[in-house]
C-alpha cells in the first residue's frame, strides 16, 4: 500500500496495512540509543526489521525500496509511553475536555456550552484541576447544577482520582448524607452533612454505573481516536495501565483487523487477574497486543490528597491519605501472579504507599521460590509513579529489583502544589528520577495521559529541565533530580522495552531489531531545553510501516 494512502486511512480511523515494509531512511541526525555507536546517517529496513545502520557511504544501494528523507528532522528509536490509559485518551477526544480551564467560571462555561450542544443524555468530562484557579477550590454539585440544570453530569479531576457529580447524578446513584464511603474512598460533605458532589478514589465507583461508555461501537471509536492521537504524537507503543479486562478481546480483534497501528502492552484491571493467571500471557498479531501484567492500586493521588503518607498532609493535617488495599489481601494476589508468570504493576504515590508496596513485594517474592516461578528471578515487577519516596527506600528498587515507572510531567505540574501538600523536607524523595537511575534502577518514562497531555516532547523536556512549560522551577524544586539527555532517551525507548520483556527486539536502532522509529522536528539531544516542547513529531514508524507522517 502506498504510504500516502496508508496515512490517509489511518487518519480516517480505518484499517491500515500491517504488513511489514522496506524503507531507506536518511537526511537527518539518527540517534540509535546504542552507547557504543550513538549516531548514524542511514537506516535500512527490510521486512520490518533493521538490516543496516551506519554511515551513508557504506549503505547498500537500495533504489527499489521507498526512501524517506527526514529533511533535517531527528530520528530516534520508537518512543514508548510507559504509562498511559489508551481508553481515556480516546474518550478525551469524544467527551467534554476541561484541560486548561482557568477557573471555576471557565470550566462551567465550557460545561454550559457542551450541554447546549448535547441536549440529551449524561454529560461526562475530564481534565479540571483547581490548584491554579483563583477560586482555589474543588468543583461542587452546585456548580454543575447551575451550569447544566437537571442534567446528570460527571466531571473527573485531571488525575482521575476524584469526580464531581451533579445533584441529578448523586440522586440517580442514591448517594446522600447517609451514604457511607467505601474503603479507600471519601465522600466530601459540607457543614450541613450533605455531599458536596466530590467523590475521591474508591468512592468514584458509586457513580460508575452512570457512565455512558459501555456502547460497543462508541468504545471502538474511542480506541480508534486514542490510536490516532498517540501515533500523531510520535508514540510507537503504549503500556496501557488499568486496561479493562473486558476490553482486551476488542483490542486483540482490532489488531487482527489491522486497526491497531501501535504496540500495546496491557496491564489489566484486577477483575481479570484470575483469568490472566490461568491462561498465561496473551499475544496476538505478531506481538502487536500483548497482555501479561496486572495493575493494582496501593493508594490515591497527591492532588486530591489520596496519596498515602507516613505523616499528615502539610496543608490538611487531619489526613494522611487513603490506602486502597491491605497486606493480607494483596500478598496472596501477588504470589498467584508469580506462580502464573504474570507481571505485577502497582500504583503507589505517597511515601507510605510506596513503602507498603516494597514490603509486600518482599513478602511475595520470599514466599515463592524462583523454582516455582515460570520467570524464575526475572519477574520485572513495577511500581507505577513511585512519586514520593523516603530516600532510605531507594535501594529497594535496585536490590529487589523494582522497575520505577515514573511520569516526568507530573513533577512540572505538581511543582505548583506539591510543596504545600508535602512540606519542604519530603521533597527530598519526590520525583527522584536522577537518584534512582544513578543507582542503576530502570526508570520507565510515561505520561499518564489523559491525566497529563501525553506528548512525548513535554515528557522529555520535563525529564531534562524539571521546570514547567513557562520555565518556572520554583524555589529549590530539587533541580539535581533532572536527568541528562541520554538517560531521558532510555526512559522512553530502551527501558520501556525492558519493562515489557522486549529489549531484545525493541528500544534501540540496531541490526536485527524491529523497525520502530520516531522522528521529531527538534533535535532532542542538542536543542536548547526550552525549544524541545515547541517541536512536533514528523514521522512514526512501527514494523517498518509509516503510521503517521507530518507532510
Amino acid at each position: 500500500m502506498p504510504r500516502t494512502l496508508a496515512l490517509a486511512l489511518l487518519l480516517a480511523g480505518a484499517a491500515f496495512s500491517a504488513e511489514a515494509q522496506d524503507l531507506f531512511i536518511y537526511g537527518g541526525p539518527i540517534y540509535t540509543g546504542v552507547d557504543s555507536a550513538p549516531t548514524a546517517e542511514v537506516v535500512v529496513v527490510e521486512g520490518g526489521r533493521i538490516t543496516y545502520v551506519g554511515p551513508s557511504h557504506a549503505a547498500p544501494d537500495f533504489e527499489y525500496i521507498p526512501h524517506i528523507d527526514l529533511k533535517g528532522a531527528a530520528l530516534f528509536p520508537g518512543f514508548t509511553d510507559g504509562h498511559a490509559h489508551l481508553d481515556g485518551i480516546g474518550w478525551r477526544e469524544l467527551t467534554l475536555n476541561l484541560e486548561g480551564s482557568a477557573s471555576v467560571a471557565d470550566a462551567m462555561a465550557r460545561l454550559t456550552a457542551w450541554a447546549e450542544a448535547h441536549p440529551d443524555g449524561p454529560i461526562v468530562g475530564r481534565g479540571w484541576i483547581e490548584t491554579r484557579w483563583p477560586e482555589a477550590r474543588f468543583l461542587t454539585a452546585a456548580d454543575l447544577d447551575t451550569a447544566a440544570p437537571g442534567r446528570v453530569v460527571l466531571l473527573s479531576r485531571a488525575d482521575g482520582h476524584a469526580v464531581v457529580a451533579s445533584s441529578a447524578a448523586l440522586a440517580a446513584a442514591n448517594v446522600d448524607a447517609s451514604t457511607v464511603a467505601p474503603s479507600g474512598g471519601e465522600i466530601l460533605k459540607g457543614p450541613d452533612g450533605r455531599p458536596t458532589g466530590l467523590l475521591v478514589d474508591a468512592a468514584e465507583q458509586l457513580v460508575a454505573g452512570l457512565m455512558p461508555q459501555a456502547d460497543p461501537e462508541a468504545l471502538r471509536n474511542a480506541y480508534r481516536a486514542g490510536f490516532r492521537v498517540e501515533a500523531a504524537y510520535g508514540w510507537t507503543g503504549v503500556h496501557f495501565m488499568s486496561a479493562p479486562w473486558r476490553d482486551v478481546p476488542l483490542l486483540e480483534a482490532m489488531a487482527e483487523a489491522g486497526e491497531a497501528p501501535l504496540r500495546i502492552y496491557n496491564s489489566v484491571t484486577p477483575d481479570g487477574a484470575a483469568a490472566l493467571i490461568a491462561s498465561g500471557p496473551r499475544s496476538v498479531a505478531d506481538g502487536r497486543i500483548i497482555t501479561r501484567a496486572i495493575k493494582y492500586y496501593a493508594d490515591g493521588a497527591l492532588g486530591s490528597r489520596g496519596a498515602a503518607l507516613f505523616q499528615p498532609y502539610a496543608d490538611r493535617p487531619e489526613t494522611t491519605g487513603l490506602m486502597q488495599i491491605a497486606e493480607q489481601e494483596i500478598v496472596p494476589l501477588y504470589q498467584a501472579a508469580l506462580r502464573g508468570g504474570i507481571q505485577i504493576a502497582t500504583h503507589a504515590i505517597g511515601d507510605l504507599g510506596n513503602a507498603s508496596v516494597i514490603e509486600w513485594y518482599q513478602q511475595a517474592l520470599a514466599g515463592i521460590p524462583p523454582s516455582d516461578r515460570p520467570n524464575g528471578e526475572d519477574v520485572r515487577w513495577r511500581i507505577e509513579h513511585a512519586q514520593v519516596l523516603r530516600p532510605a527506600d531507594y535501594h529497594w528498587f535496585r536490590d529487589l529489583p523494582i522497575i520505577a515507572s515514573m511520569q516526568p510531567s507530573h513533577a512540572i505540574g505538581d511543582l505548583h502544589f506539591a510543596p504545600a501538600r508535602l512540606g519542604d523536607a519530603r521533597l527530598d524523595g519526590a520525583y527522584a528520577w536522577r537518584s534512582l537511575s544513578d543507582m542503576g534502577v530502570i526508570v520507565v518514562g510515561g505520561s499518564d495521559a489523559p491525566v497529563e497531555r501525553g506528548a512525548p516532547l513535554i515528557e522529555f523536556y520535563a525529564a531534562v529541565a524539571r521546570a514547567d512549560l513557562e520555565g518556572f522551577q520554583g524555589p529549590d524544586w530539587r533541580p539535581g533530580e533532572a536527568v541528562d539527555r541520554a538517560t531521558a532517551l532510555k526512559m522512553f525507548t530502551l527501558w520501556p522495552a525492558y519493562a515489557s520483556f522486549r529489549e531484545a527486539e525493541l528500544g534501540t536502532i540496531e541490526v536485527g531489531k524491529r523497525a520502530d522509529f520516531t522522528a521529531f522536528s527538534v533535535d532532542l539531544m542538542t536543542a536548547p531545553a526550552a525549544d524541545i516542547p515547541k517541536g512536533h513529531a514528523t514521522l512514526t514508524v512501527v514494523d517498518g510501516v509509516v503510521v503517521y507522517r507530518a507532510d
